[in-house]
């Protein structure tokens, strides 16, 4: 390992906040990952890390040589980015993240698709709902709903996902059609819920043209999306849910959409984050073939909701 790869390395030990998370990550013995930061230091002739049992710290070299190292790693990808540009065929390796549900929904049928036009690139994906440190664990790109907040991300807006309110057949029959938000109130819900997030409260738009709120009981608390489409399925709760988690449930009858006179709030669109403003051409490649996929301007999700253009506050 050189010197350019253990500042780097020094880099990943600060960014992921030990040495043992990085072994991990880079799936090699932590001793390995210790013995390369300590080769640096005796290369550098300086102390980079203050070491205890339990925490590490930035000596005020070390402060610098981080510094000089996200550096580095910024010229580094800005040279391969540049250079990959000017490939008449993609090619290398593309780091993706994704939400869990969406992932499996589309993103893997954007990465076979992608495959098969591209073969000269090797496509690395991965699924979870926690927000992936885009540059400090060197995606190319990630899917989200919901806009970044770090400015340091670019955003491309991949596709709208609106809300609806859906039940069983056995439910209806079971309670009724509610009629007014408040005796919806009064209904079994299943929410979505995990630490620290709970999602029991629903904007909308009331008769007086007032953001108003609808508070859910909630029978059901449940930290797997998925579950929430398949108790409502059971016929003892309603959920509300996004239209993207809909498959084909309504056009079998077996969800029906309800209370959709009333105007709920937008829950948010799909983006494509990514570091760069000008990323290279796998990147942008990616992004169209999974838009392709999804729909351009009406999502397929849509598609499978019949009259939902004009459902909940919507025309078009």
């Amino acid at each position: 390992m050189d010197l350019a790869s253990r500042l780097l390395l020094l880099l990943e030990v600060i960014e992921f906040g030990s040495f043992a998370k990085v072994s991990e990550h880079r799936n090699v013995n932590r001793s390995v990952i210790s013995k390369q930061v300590s080769k640096l230091e005796d290369e550098l002739g300086v102390r980079l890390l203050n070491r205890t049992t339990r925490s590490l710290s930035l000596t005020a070299a070390g402060s610098e040589m981080v510094r000089q190292a996200e550096t580095l790693r910024a010229l580094l990808n800005d040279t391969r980015r540049a250079a990959e540009n000017y490939h008449s065929q993609p090619r290398g390796k593309l780091k993706i993240s994704s939400s869990t549900l969406f992932g499996r929904q589309y993103v893997q049928l954007a990465v076979l698709e992608f495959q098969r036009k591209f073969p000269d690139v090797q496509v690395e994906l991965l699924l979870e709902d926690r927000i992936v440190d885009m540059v400090g664990e060197g995606y190319d790109i990630g899917f989200r709903v919901g806009e970044p907040k770090s400015s340091n991300l670019i955003a491309n807006k991949i596709a709208r996902n609106r809300l609806l309110i859906v039940a069983s057949p056995d439910f209806i029959k079971k309670h009724g059609l509610p009629q007014t938000v408040q005796e919806l109130e009064k209904l079994p819900a299943v929410v979505y819920s995990s630490p620290g997030l709970i999602i029991d409260k629903i904007k909308y738009v009331d008769n007086n043209n007032l953001d108003a709120v609808i508070h859910l009981h909630a029978a059901y608390k449940v930290n797997e999306v998925e579950m929430l489409i398949s108790s409502a399925l059971s016929g003892n709760m309603f959920t509300v849910t996004t239209a993207q988690m809909i498959e084909n449930e309504i056009l079998q009858g077996t969800l029906i959409p309800i209370m959709t006179q009333i105007k709920l709030a937008d829950y948010g669109h799909f983006y494509a984050v990514y570091p760069h403003r000008n990323p290279p051409i796998k990147t942008k490649l990616f992004i169209d073939t999974l838009k392709e996929i999804v729909g351009s301007k009406v999502p397929v999700w849509e598609t499978r909701i019949p009259g939902f253009n004009n459902m909940y506050g919507h025309s078009g």
